[in-house]
């Protein structure tokens, strides 16, 4: 994790901060899964817990070959006139680490069950016994909007970056996510 780009939304009136933000992080998804990357990471140097919000920037962590092989792709085309991107930089001497990674909450007890009684077979009252209306979590996470280029159902992406007292090395996810794998922070 040697070099970093930033990648800052622009302001636009037809289009929600948070729709372009879920534009961008999915662009990027396609671009990782294509490059089968899983050396570069992501980060949100604006994210914030109050108000909720992921930010309007997004930092691209990686060595920088692997940075400027993603970057020569088209995966920001559609996006250009949205975003200003920064040149490859080296990350500043002193940073320190964060962890950011992907948290899924078991938000909806009735999809749950019926998922269960399709699973399992069970009927409506066996599955409601077995996942009570108690498992709902209301996550409190900033999140980007996704839909899953599979299924096409919509789905939020919930990032939580938390402080790591060292650097540690690892593999990111298709979306520059990790779940042990820390990113420079400055």
């Amino acid at each position: 994790m040697s070099h970093y780009i930033d990648i800052t939304l622009l302001p636009d009136p037809e289009f929600s901060h948070a729709h372009l933000l879920g534009a961008l992080v999915a662009k990027l998804h396609r671009a990782l899964v294509g490059l089968e990357a899983e050396d570069i990471g992501i980060s949100f140097p604006q994210y914030s817990l109050r108000p909720r919000s992921l930010g309007g920037m997004v930092r691209l962590h990686g060595d920088e070959a692997g940075l400027r092989s993603l970057m020569v792709q088209a995966w920001l085309q559609g996006m250009r006139d949205h975003v200003t991107v920064s040149e490859t930089m080296p990350v500043p001497p002193g940073a320190t680490y964060r962890l950011v990674q992907r948290r899924q909450f078991k938000t909806n007890a009735e999809r749950l069950r019926r998922r269960r009684m399709r699973r399992k077979g069970e009927t409506a009252a066996q599955a409601a016994a077995a996942i009570p209306d108690s498992v709902e979590r209301r996550p409190d996470l900033p999140y980007a909007h996704m839909r899953s280029a599979s299924t096409g159902q919509p789905f939020c992406l919930f990032v939580e970056q938390v402080e790591a007292s060292s650097e540690v090395l690892g593999a990111f996810n298709r979306y520059g996510l990790s779940q042990g794998a820390t990113v420079p922070w400055f």
